[in-house]
């Protein structure tokens, strides 16, 4: 069986949350400024060579694998296993990205990315030094601390990470904020 070359840089969006503190919404077909919160996450990824996003589907510019994790709602760290497992071609490196986290960008991915340096991944952290769903990681640590089939559904990511060494790297300006309800998203409209 011939299998595809891997790539260098994959990414797993999160889009499969509940939103339930905006209603239910699809938190991915949400504007801010006139684009799509999917738009804003994937231009931070822009230069993945292959994405998965973890959500029902929406239209998008860019070519992208859409998912969902099965039993459905498992949570981030069962969306992130599941998309994993839907990369054509294995990433070297993978960056894990909840959708609604508009300011996150390019510059910050590169700025994780080199943070990395001989570790198993980076991961952002706010001002109060709280973990954000906005990392890189080794794929190959992230297979070797991955649970037996099953026992992904419901388990925390800090449960998931916790054997992983990653460096935290400070979040500036507002990179840390994500999109959690209506408030946040007209904050978010008016911020420059």
């Amino acid at each position: 069986m011939n299998q595809l070359p891997p790539v260098a840089l994959g990414a797993v969006i999160l889009a499969g949350g509940t939103a339930a503190r905006m209603g239910g919404v699809d938190k991915a077909s949400i504007e801010l400024r006139g684009r799509t919160l999917l738009t804003h996450t994937l231009d931070a990824v822009i230069d993945a060579g292959e994405v998965v996003v973890l959500g029902d589907w929406v239209h998008t510019e860019r070519p992208v694998t859409f998912t969902r994790e099965d039993p459905a709602l498992g949570g981030p760290a069962a969306g992130l296993l599941t998309g994993l497992d839907a990369f054509a071609r294995r990433p070297r490196d993978l960056v894990v990205l909840a959708v609604d986290m508009p300011f996150v960008t390019m510059a910050t991915m590169l700025r994780l990315r080199a943070a990395m340096d001989g570790r198993d991944g980076a991961v952002l952290v706010d001002a109060d030094g709280r973990r954000q769903l906005a990392m890189v990681l080794v794929t190959d640590r992230l297979r070797a601390v991955r649970p037996a089939y099953g026992d992904e559904f419901g388990l925390p990511m800090h449960q998931l990470l916790a054997p992983l060494d990653l460096v935290e790297v400070p979040a500036t300006e507002r990179e840390a904020r994500d999109i959690d309800g209506w408030a946040d998203l007209r904050d978010a409209e008016v911020l420059p």
